[in-house]
C-alpha cells in the first residue's frame, strides 16, 4: 500500500482517508503517541467530545474458501471501536474522527480518532501527514515485503510428470 496523497482538504476523498485510517489502525499505540504529541508540539491540545467513546466488542471474521471460493465465518476477533468530535469556534463545521482496529487498546483507538480528525483539518494536515502517516506507511509496507520474502523463501513448487504421450 503506497502513502494517501498529502493534499490537504477538509473533505479528504474516501479512499485517500480510507488509506490513512488504515495506516492508524496498524500503528503501535506508542508510536501513535509519540508521533501525534511531536507533530502537535506547537499547537494546544486540541478539545474534543465524544460521540461514542472507545468501547471494546467482537467482529465476525470472515474467511473465503480457497481464498477465493465460498465465504465462510471464522471466528471472532476483538475490536476497539471509537467516535469524537472537534470542539470548534462558534459557526465552524465540526470534524468527526473514527477508529477501529484490532484488540482491547482504548487509548489506540482515541489517538487514532483524534488523529483521523485533525487530518480533516487543512491546518493540520500536512504537519500530520509527514510526520504520521507517511513515515507509518513506509514502515508497515517494509514490514509487508520482509513478511512476503520470508514467506516466498519457503515456497514450494509442485509438478506433475505426465507418462506416455
Amino acid at each position: 500500500m503506497s502513502a494517501p496523497s498529502a493534499s490537504p482538504s477538509s473533505a479528504a476523498p474516501s479512499s485517500v482517508r480510507r488509506a490513512w485510517m488504515a495506516v492508524l489502525a496498524r500503528t503501535p499505540r506508542a508510536d501513535l503517541e509519540a508521533a501525534l504529541q511531536h507533530a502537535l508540539h506547537d499547537f494546544p491540545p486540541p478539545a474534543y467530545d465524544w460521540l461514542r467513546p472507545p468501547e471494546i466488542g467482537l467482529a465476525m471474521v470472515r474467511g473465503r474458501v480457497g481464498g477465493s471460493g465460498d465465504p465462510f465465518n471464522l471466528g471472532e476477533a476483538t475490536v476497539t471501536r471509537a467516535t469524537l468530535r472537534l470542539r470548534v469556534a462558534e459557526g465552524a463545521v465540526a470534524t468527526v474522527g473514527v477508529a477501529c482496529h484490532l484488540g482491547r487498546d482504548r487509548r489506540r483507538a482515541e489517538l487514532a480518532a483524534l488523529a483521523d480528525a485533525l487530518l480533516q483539518m487543512p491546518e493540520h494536515h500536512a504537519a500530520l501527514h509527514e510526520q504520521l502517516i507517511g513515515p507509518f506507511a513506509a514502515q508497515q509496507a517494509a514490514q509487508r515485503d520482509a513478511r512476503r520474502e520470508d514467506v516466498a523463501a519457503t515456497r514450494v513448487e509442485f509438478f506433475t510428470m505426465v507418462r506416455g504421450d
